[in-house]
């Protein structure tokens, strides 16, 4: 049996002397100090111990901790390293019975304690080795934003996505060297934001004020039409809020949108929590681009675009929570793969506008049995002088739960 060898200590700007006498005696009785070089120089200069920088890819570094299992390892991680930090990829490698987690103050609490910030009701996310356009799927009035930085040209960034989206009002903070000798506060506007000398460790908060006649864009399913660049193969709004609804995310889970269009689909699924998932499969390269553009614009840059025609395309994909077919469901053996790939307990939603997808659709139900619904929508559109109904096409939408 294998004791506690790797312990994980969160060390602040402070450096030793702000460590309590437990994370101390880690670090003392550690044959082997990993973590970044900022770290490692908060260490005596005398300090004879092997000493291991953090490598790129970070995966080179994990394997070494692996090679060394069982010597007394100590890992140096900024604040608290469960925060977007080192200890989430270690605790996922190795059993938590060998590790040690001695957490410092976050980041993130220790700006809400400059600011006065309830943590609770702010808004926290990473830009650290993620696409600035995470942020877009955050932005709403009055929202708190903390944004873990990931360098000195983050706040220009965040500053242009805000502007860039109506928000140029909004109210930037720029936190350096939190709970450090060096700590600085830099504040200013998004759109007249124009500070340069920014150091690289920084953590940026926003107050999100909306320009006028701005109108947001909610976080529930059914954003409007025109939030979308697309072809015409798009699942219009009231017909997606349906939709989302019978797919019914939630945190953690992994969509199919099989035949996306231009991705409303998956895009709406992945912007009800953080933690969803979703691979966008489509075979149509100029749709493609739509799903990257709008996955871009819409906050979900992680969505996952695979080019290709169902069902071959869906072979090796990993196991869904949920199905969508928008299109294709006439394709042979889709249900087949689609049904058999999914996980039990997950839900299978397909829309259909044609006689024969209706056929398709009454032989899975047949098959599986679940619901049939027929959702037709009408608009009110100008009509000369005056206004009339103008009906779209129905939709004949099946939805499958596998038991």
């Amino acid at each position: 049996m294998i004791g506690k060898w790797l312990s994980i200590v969160g060390i602040g700007e402070d450096g030793l002397q702000g460590l309590s006498p437990i994370a101390r005696s880690l670090i003392d009785q550690a044959e082997v100090i990993m973590g970044g070089d900022r770290h490692l120089t908060m260490l005596p200069p005398d300090d004879q111990r092997e000493k291991i920088a953090w490598t790129s890819p970070i995966s080179t570094s994990i394997a070494e901790i692996t090679r060394r299992r069982g010597q007394l390892i100590c890992v140096l991680a900024s604040g608290d390293p469960l925060c977007y930090g080192i200890g989430v990829t270690l605790t996922r490698q190795f059993p938590l019975e060998e590790i040690t987690i001695i957490p410092g103050p976050s980041t993130f609490s220790l700006a809400c304690a400059k600011l006065g910030w309830s943590v609770t009701e702010t808004e926290t996310l990473s830009l650290c080795g993620r696409p600035g356009s995470l942020l877009q799927s955050y932005i709403y009035p009055q929202a708190q934003l903390l944004i873990l930085s990931a360098g000195k040209d983050t706040p220009a960034i965040v500053a242009e996505i805000l502007t860039n989206r109506g928000y140029g009002g909004s109210k930037i903070t720029v936190l350096e060297h939190l709970g450090g000798i060096q700590e600085r506060i830099v504040q200013g506007t998004a759109a007249s934001w124009s500070e340069t000398e920014i150091a690289p460790l920084n953590a940026i908060a926003v107050n999100c004020i909306a320009d006028s006649g701005v109108i947001p864009l909610p976080r529930l399913p059914g954003l409007p039409d025109h939030a979308y660049h697309h072809d015409g193969q798009l699942t219009k709004r009231e017909v997606r809020a349906v939709t989302l609804a019978k797919l019914a995310p939630a945190p953690g889970e992994l969509l199919w949108d099989v035949g996306a269009g231009c991705g409303s689909i998956s895009i709406e699924w992945m912007r009800t929590n953080s933690r969803c998932q979703a691979i966008a499969i489509e075979q149509n390269p100029g749709r493609l681009k739509y799903i990257a553009d709008n996955a871009t614009a819409l906050g979900t840059p992680h969505l996952k675009i695979i080019p290709g025609q169902a069902p071959s395309s869906l072979k090796d994909l990993p196991t869904p929570d949920a199905i969508f077919i928008g299109g294709g469901v006439t394709a042979e053996d889709l249900f087949d793969t689609c049904w058999t790939a999914l996980r039990p307990g997950g839900r299978l939603v397909a829309n259909v506008v044609t006689i024969e997808g209706e056929q398709t659709l009454f032989k899975w139900y047949n098959q599986v049995g679940g619901d049939l619904t027929r959702i037709a929508i009408q608009r009110a559109e100008p009509i000369g002088k005056f206004l009339g109904w103008r009906a779209m096409s129905p939709v004949t939408q099946w939805v499958g739960i596998k038991f």
